[in-house]
């Protein structure tokens, strides 16, 4: 067994305006992270195009429709003031959710043990009808729906921790008792949603918001003491994770002040979980992270644990 990469130069394509923060350059980084000598036994395989189908799992044809219609010529349009496509956005975003699909046949029919997939634009913000945050399309709640209805599974988590809450896979995912959505993020702080009252129509979301400033510790401590218990409960036939080193300290767009340690210790926590439950099938997409070196390093330890837990 092994651990799969899967990523793809289409997602180069999605061009934001100058300045913004989710760029082209942050996927240039995860790349060269991940091209050490360290990441020579990764399985490595082009994300494939989603059939524009596979986005029905989560939104409806009109909003599909919508964004796909709202895709530039040339240049780039605003969808609201942080959420921008430019005339490779669509298909990038087709080739996100492609990954993280195809990374799930992969675990399931055991080609891997366990499987990143570096691309952009990220999803975890996407409402079933709203693009924001960045966002275009809730990759990891489609490929949490594609794993319940293709591959038979009863239960599916997706842990984010991501420092913003994951707004739009919960909207998707607020009804649907066969997947227990985790969150850790910062509050208060974009979107300002996530807060610890909000458990889902199913009482399968459960939110852990921390305070601005808080340390590795302080995640730790909550991870320990509410998500690993309510996770080892649900007994997950496959995890799913929503990716985001925004988390670090030095991340520009937040206050929390992880390390590049704490992240390694979130995935090994995680692989824990898959291998008590899932037969180690465990997919990571990635999400936020907008300090290039953090999150180059934060990447790499996440991707040596996959490595280690998957071999």
């Amino acid at each position: 067994m092994t651990t799969a990469l899967l990523t793809h130069s289409d997602c180069l394509d999605h061009v934001t305006p100058p300045g913004h923060a989710e760029r082209v350059d942050r996927l240039r980084a995860v790349a060269e992270a991940l091209t050490t000598e360290g990441f020579a036994g990764l399985l490595r395989e082009d994300a494939p195009l989603a059939d524009e189908a596979e986005l029905l799992r989560a939104h409806p044809q009109g909003y599909v429709d919508k964004v796909k219609a709202a895709g530039p010529a040339e240049g780039t349009v605003a969808l609201d003031p942080d959420t921008h496509m430019s005339p490779g956005s669509f298909r990038a975003a087709l080739r996100a959710v492609g990954g993280a699909l195809r990374a799930v046949d992969m675990v399931m029919a055991g080609e891997a043990a366990n499987a990143f997939v570096a691309v952009r634009p990220p999803g975890h913000h996407a409402e079933t009808a709203r693009a924001m945050g960045f966002c275009l399309f809730s990759t990891v709640a489609i490929a949490a729906r594609y794993a319940l209805d293709r591959h038979g599974l009863s239960r599916v988590a997706v842990v984010d921790f991501d420092v913003h809450h994951g707004n739009g896979t919960q909207d998707v995912l607020w009804d649907d008792p066969r997947v227990l959505f985790v969150s850790t993020h910062q509050m208060p702080l974009y979107p300002g949603t996530g807060a610890a009252e909000e458990t889902g129509a199913a009482g399968n979301v459960l939110n852990l918001p921390l305070p601005p400033m808080s340390d590795g510790r302080r995640f730790r401590a909550e991870i320990e003491a509410h998500a690993l218990p309510r996770l080892d409960a649900f007994a997950p036939e496959l995890v799913l994770v929503s990716a985001g080193f925004d988390a670090h300290a030095a991340d520009p767009l937040a206050q929390l002040a992880w390390g590049t340690a704490d992240f390694a210790w979130i995935t090994q926590r995680l692989c824990d979980i898959a291998e008590a439950h899932s037969g180690r099938r465990l997919v990571s997409t990635l999400e936020g992270g907008y300090d290039l070196e953090a999150l180059a390093a934060s990447v790499a330890a996440h991707v040596a644990v996959l490595m280690e837990r998957g071999a």
